[in-house]
């Protein structure tokens, strides 16, 4: 998640044209943000914050107070300071910094859909594996409302970490695919989902996204533009770091895709299929590593 991320913070919301002309390669630096070569956002930020949380017990307040210390102080910051963080998100941490519980504190009106949410869900996947699908979406549902809780903010996590689970199991990209597929429009179903919301979803749940032309991929910070881009590139691709360029150079809100891709291209391909290169630029690389050793060390040894 943090190489996508950092791949694609100093091209963050330059126009796909623009990339076109100068595609991003490898890992550079400066840019949009003005920041060193590695340096990732809020997206990872964010989820470093759920993960270190999950070190430990599933605790909403703790994972909340993280998100707070984050915006605060940097906390699981690149450099330990805040230099991005989207709107939704914003207001929701400075509704909990205000005394409103975390399980009140996310946006819940249509325009409220960033990918705030999305973007940062992942570490869950480790927490929940084992759950069956009724409490896995509660406890999605609940992570997402911590900063984004329309339906459609939540839905959009929810294929997402089935997505995950399913290549966590060791199937195909495309099995891992089609079996979603089924599994979340069985459940949608099953609940009696609002029928025009999950209707939304149709490109990535009743179709073949990876069939759409790159013209049709939309790729802003629409949490169901990110969904579908983030399944374009990885189904895609044939290796992680092609699966992460090709979302960083579809432009716009470059590193969030590319930071959704990776989570999911790098439980796929693994982690020795990240460039080295990467990994040794990569901000505060050994606390990542430590904090998934910590992470795997609670969720799978308990």
């Amino acid at each position: 998640m943090a190489v996508g991320d950092a791949l694609g913070v100093p091209v963050e919301f330059m126009t796909r044209k623009e990339l076109q002309s100068k595609p991003v390669i490898t890992m550079v630096g400066y840019g949009v943000w003005n920041q060193p070569p590695g340096t990732w956002s809020d997206d990872s930020s964010l989820s470093f914050c759920l993960a270190e949380a999950l070190t430990e017990d599933y605790d909403l307040n703790k994972i909340a107070m993280n998100f707070v210390a984050w915006l605060k102080q940097g906390y699981w910051g690149a450099h330990n300071k805040v230099f991005d963080i989207g709107n939704a998100t914003n207001a929701a941490i400075g509704r909990i910094i205000k005394g409103t519980s975390p399980e009140l504190a996310g946006g819940v009106m249509e325009q409220d859909n960033g990918n705030g949410s999305l973007m940062r869900i992942l570490p869950l996947l480790f927490y929940i594996r084992d759950m069956s699908v009724e409490d896995r979406y509660k406890k999605i549902k609940e992570i997402s409302s911590l900063t984004h809780a329309h339906f459609r903010s939540v839905l959009a996590c929810f294929i997402y970490m089935e997505m995950a689970l399913l290549i966590l199991k060791g199937y195909s990209l495309h099995e891992s695919y089609v079996n979603m597929q089924t599994e979340v429009k069985d459940f949608c179903s099953q609940k009696g989902f609002n029928n025009s919301e999950v209707a939304l979803f149709d490109r990535v749940l009743t179709g073949d996204i990876r069939n759409h032309e790159k013209s049709a991929i939309h790729s802003g910070g629409y949490v169901i533009n990110t969904i579908e881009a983030s399944l374009w590139c990885l189904l895609n691709s044939n290796k992680f770091s092609d699966a992460v360029l090709k979302a960083v150079n579809l432009g716009n809100d470059s590193d969030t895709t590319a930071c959704v891709t990776g989570g999911l291209a790098g439980l796929y391909y693994g982690y020795n299929a990240i460039p080295q290169l990467w990994i040794e630029i990569l901000a505060r690389t050994d606390d990542i590593k430590d904090l998934c050793e910590r992470l795997y060390k609670k969720q799978y040894m308990k």
